[in-house]
């Protein structure tokens, strides 16, 4: 005889789930735990071809589509017939002003015009927690911008906002510096290395969001931070350790730390770290933090157990995104 479903796995098989800007971190880690609790219709718009394409050969049951979301097209037709729609998309590094104000603000402004107001799907907004950060750069002024679209739509959803994320297919952060120090004998950190971060797994943040689509959680302002804090050093320290690589660790003055990112810049369109990010790194930013585990109902990983499943993990560790 076969087994009997319950009404949660018989409800998430019928939900639509649609992930504007899916194929990036966040994305990549939350369809591999959407799957795992028994959606089954799961949409996915992105621009980014080759990491759409990753996603594709990792989840072929998955529908995904390639669009840039800051122009209108056949792809808000996804967003009409949504039941849940979890906004993922965000620029996050660059040079170029325009693709934050595409990727961040006008590709939001389009997602909620292409939504049925008559018949909405149930909403998560994920920004930042750059919103109330002391940083002013593009991107967290483009975030500020977004969220403010949100909260001026009039819908009902959890806006949540995120510390610093690492976790499987992080193609910057935390695994862009892994596969670094492993490439060179030494690696260099701004000053003493001594900025305070709260890291944030995202398999708990994916988590959270989870919570919060099974829950049908109502509006609200959530600050996710890390519940530990490290100095950067300290963090880079760890992952030499779980990762096995040998490069010692060289303090460059921060004056000369920012001239090397400006060069960089000349001669990478897209690089991986910017002096906007160096500023953003030594900021004196301290975010409130909240009982999330509680609020959710999610367990907060340790920092240390999130590390060695996010580089030691047999399944996803090894999957590189692009750019």
């Amino acid at each position: 005889m076969p087994e009997s479903k319950d009404m949660d796995t018989m409800e998430a098989e019928e939900t639509r789930v649609v992930l504007p800007g899916g194929a990036g971190l966040v994305g990549q880690n939350l369809v591999v735990r959407l799957k795992a609790r028994g959606y089954r219709h799961i949409t996915v718009l992105d621009k980014h071809e080759a990491n759409l394409a990753s996603l594709a050969a990792l989840h072929p049951d998955v529908f995904v589509e390639h669009v840039d979301l800051s122009q209108p097209g056949s792809w808000q037709q996804h967003i009409r017939d949504a039941d849940v729609l979890i906004m993922l998309q965000a620029q996050i590094g660059g040079l170029n002003p325009e693709d934050f104000e595409n990727n961040n603000v006008s590709a939001t402004r389009l997602i909620l015009d292409a939504i049925d107001r008559e018949r909405p799907p149930y909403l998560v907004h994920i920004s930042s927690s750059v919103v109330e950060s002391v940083a002013d750069d593009f991107y967290s002024r483009s975030k500020r911008d977004q969220e403010k679209l949100v909260l001026a739509s009039g819908l009902d959803c959890p806006v949540l906002r995120p510390t610093l994320m690492f976790g499987w297919f992080d193609r910057k952060h935390f695994g862009w510096l892994s596969r670094f120090m492993k490439r060179v004998p030494v690696f260099p950190i701004p000053g003493r290395g001594n900025y305070r971060r709260q890291p944030l797994y995202v398999g708990d943040f994916c988590d959270i969001i989870l919570s919060c689509v099974k829950n049908r959680r109502a509006a609200g302002l959530y600050n996710i931070s890390g519940q530990e804090h490290f100095d950067y050093v300290e963090m880079i320290r760890e992952i030499r350790k779980v990762t096995g690589a040998h490069s010692m660790i060289l303090h460059i003055p921060y004056p000369l730390f920012h001239v090397l990112l400006r060069v960089w810049g000349w001669f990478d369109r897209d690089p991986p770290f910017t002096t906007q990010q160096l500023e953003a790194l030594v900021a004196d930013d301290e975010f409130e933090v909240i009982d999330w585990p509680n609020i959710f109902g999610v367990r907060s990983t340790p920092f240390r157990e999130a590390i060695d499943e996010t580089f030691n993990n047999p399944s996803y560790s090894q999957v590189v995104l692009e750019f």
